[in-house]
């Protein structure tokens, strides 16, 4: 392994509560330098998969552009990275290398992989729970290294709910896996689950000739890792409970439900892998009234490697009550700027599923007060996406959902909620 990477953990918050106050809320911002890669040090250990959708809707130009896509994504492999290439219908099946196990990437096994991928054709159906359990099993064997998988699929998943669910509890913690949506046929949803199991993002690909773009992205931003899988821990006082714990930059993920306790006041959340970079997260600790003047610690958060128990990095979230009004009642200006974009982030959701269902009055006040939080928080390109979708009179404010809304630009804005701004140093939304 090369160089550690360098961790640093700020956390933004107001710690002032008035005396009946009882939620704590603090942001945790917590970067990386990533490890500094020599001539002569080794690269840290990574399995990669990757999975093509190959059922019957992605004939013709589709299959082409995936066929160019996960060529690229294997040209993208460092040497000496295990990989393995899936093909995926009703059923997963291996087609580079033969057998089920990885192969690690030279010019040869690249070069060997890409005929493979070249005979790719396209016929079946769609069962990405399977696709994911298989990528799990051959993924298993490399228990020490930075486990990903990449999927792209164009259409709706054929599993039964429970069937898909099951397998992504099973694939849970193995790996983590980014996708991606070709087309206007796909089900944000779905892939949307299979974010929130294995800690990936999901993305719209609009333009399939984009895809190639889009595997060597996530390729490179994979090999780019140089930490496995770090554990966020968090303590809280027997008296308080810990009501969520949530990544709010780059994107949302709630991590509540992924704890895992370490003892009765204290668990684990899992971050997945790491290299150069920086995340946010939203902690809300929920404490019982104190004395004016008292203070405690509401939270002590560690940064840390499961395996050897080494912390990176820590910090504490407090709490402190008084009676100035003008003290506890300020929200940090962090904290109010995740809330706006967890609400917007809402707001979308509920108004799309809302407009799916026919409720035309509830999808156009959700959708309504969407384009007006985005407009606030400076989501300029969340703000053009929603104009796509309902219609708001500038001078009445008066909102109408539009017709004929083109599927594309509907996916656009369901998958791109997902994605949060910045907080800028000078206070605006980025």
């Amino acid at each position: 392994m090369g160089d550690q990477p360098t961790f640093s953990l700020h956390i933004d918050q107001n710690k002032f509560l008035s005396t009946d106050g009882r939620e704590v809320h603090a942001i945790l911002t917590i970067g990386s330098t990533g490890a500094v890669t020599t001539t002569s040090a080794t690269p840290a250990e990574a399995a990669e998969v990757i999975i093509v959708d190959t059922s019957g809707s992605m004939s013709g130009g589709k299959i082409r552009e995936a066929r160019q896509a996960a060529a690229t994504a294997v040209q993208s492999l460092r040497d000496g990275v295990f990989f393995a290439v899936v093909s995926g219908t009703d059923t997963a099946r291996v087609i580079y290398p033969h057998g089920r196990q990885l192969v690690r990437a030279s010019r040869a096994t690249r070069t060997e992989a890409q005929n493979a991928i070249g005979r790719l054709s396209a016929n079946g159906g769609t069962s990405i729970g399977q696709w994911l359990l298989l990528a799990a099993d051959l993924l298993a064997a490399h228990p020490n290294a930075i486990r990903h998988a990449i999927l792209m699929t164009d259409g709706q998943n054929n599993e039964r709910a429970d069937v898909f669910a099951a397998a992504l509890a099973r694939c849970e913690g193995a790996f983590v896996c980014d996708s991606l949506g070709v087309g206007a046929d796909w089900a944000p949803g779905e892939l949307r689950k299979v974010a929130e199991a294995l800690l990936g993002t999901f993305d719209f690909v609009r333009n399939q000739g984009d895809l190639a773009d889009f595997f060597r992205k996530i390729t490179q931003t994979s090999m780019s890792k140089t930490l496995a899988e770090l554990v966020m821990r968090v303590w809280v006082p027997q008296t308080a409970t810990l009501k969520f714990v949530k990544q709010v930059s780059p994107t949302l993920l709630d991590l509540t439900g992924k704890r895992t306790d370490v003892n009765p006041l204290t668990g684990d959340y899992p971050t997945g892998s790491w290299g150069a970079e920086e995340r946010e997260y939203h902690l809300c600790v929920e404490v019982p009234p104190g004395q004016v003047g008292s203070e405690i610690r509401a939270g002590w958060v560690k940064l840390l490697r499961p395996d050897t128990q080494e912390v990176l990095a820590s910090g504490n979230v407090l709490a402190q009550w008084t009676d100035d009004l003008a003290a506890s009642t300020q929200i940090n200006r962090k904290v109010a700027h995740y809330t706006g974009q967890a609400e917007l982030h809402e707001l979308i959701q509920d108004g799309l599923s809302a407009r799916a269902a026919g409720q035309v009055e509830v999808a156009t006040a959700r959708l309504a007060k969407a384009r007006q939080l985005a407009t606030e928080s400076g989501r300029s390109d969340t703000a053009r996406l929603l104009d796509k979708v309902v219609e708001v009179d500038p001078h009445s404010g008066t909102a109408r959902l539009r017709r004929g809304v083109d599927k594309a630009d509907e996916i656009e804005l369901d998958t791109g909620s997902v994605r949060t701004s910045r907080l800028r140093k000078d206070g605006e939304g980025s």
